[in-house]
């Protein structure tokens, strides 16, 4: 099965999202993106369709947007 990928920028609605994202699915079924540290995934994330985040790409592409911390012009400067 392929995993969900979680993207975000590092801030504390990020973090919060992360643990409960891991908490809820399990981080054998997440891979954990943060990029605020990974930049060269931002395309990637918005090529999924991400507006902000904190977000979760589903396995099926599907794009779930958490708890609003940030938008992508935001993440990119």
């Amino acid at each position: 099965m392929a995993k969900s990928i979680f993207y975000h920028a590092g801030c504390p609605v990020c973090i919060s999202a992360e643990h409960d994202i891991v908490e809820l699915i399990g981080a054998e079924n997440v891979e954990i993106v943060h990029i605020g540290e990974v930049r060269d995934r931002i395309e990637e994330a918005e090529t999924a369709g991400v507006k902000s985040v904190p977000a979760l790409v589903t396995p099926k592409g599907n794009v779930l947007h958490l708890n609003f911390g940030a938008s992508m012009a935001e993440v990119k400067g």
